[in-house]
């Protein structure tokens, strides 16, 4: 009785081995899969908004998820590179995108008002606090520059004629 349960086993390990794909293999796979399904906006948008050297500020999880639920959308939280991916996924009108682009203003401008508010509590650091305004003025332009790019690409649009 002992044997067949032996049996069993390597039959089972086998069968998992041949037939089952590697959890971290799998994820890999489908992060590059995703990386090639979105468009090179939102890429682009993910290596300046989330970098605070670049964007002057720094967005967390919570407020990708308040801008989220300003909107009306569903966004669970996970990576912040995630997130804003889901987030800007399925915008495919300028005003959508201009929607959450005023948003994500909102929030932005807040961070602007407290770099203001620190820099007159704290002269010292006057200079550097401005940089931080100065960076994040500059992404709010950006905003506008990507909103003015985008195509519009309607469910019913000729594909051969884009």
């Amino acid at each position: 009785m002992n044997d067949n349960y032996k049996d069993l086993r390597q039959e089972f390990d086998k069968l998992i081995a041949e037939s089952c794909i590697n959890p971290e293999a799998n994820a890999d796979a489908q992060s590059t899969e995703d990386e090639t399904q979105i468009p090179h906006y939102i890429q682009e948008l993910q290596k300046r908004l989330l970098a605070p050297s670049i964007s002057g500020v720094y967005l967390t999880r919570i407020d990708l998820k308040r801008i989220a639920d300003e909107l009306d959308y569903s966004l669970p939280i996970k990576e912040r590179k995630n997130m804003l991916r889901n987030l800007m996924r399925h915008t495919t009108t300028r005003a959508t995108l201009q929607e959450i682009f005023d948003v994500t203003s909102r929030h932005i401008n807040g961070r602007i008002l407290m770099f203001e508010e620190m820099g007159q509590a704290f002269p010292a650091s006057k200079p550097i606090l401005d940089g931080f305004i100065a960076k994040a003025q500059a992404t709010q332009r950006m905003f506008g520059r990507i909103v003015e790019d985008f195509e519009e690409i309607e469910p019913t649009d000729d594909p051969m004629a884009i």
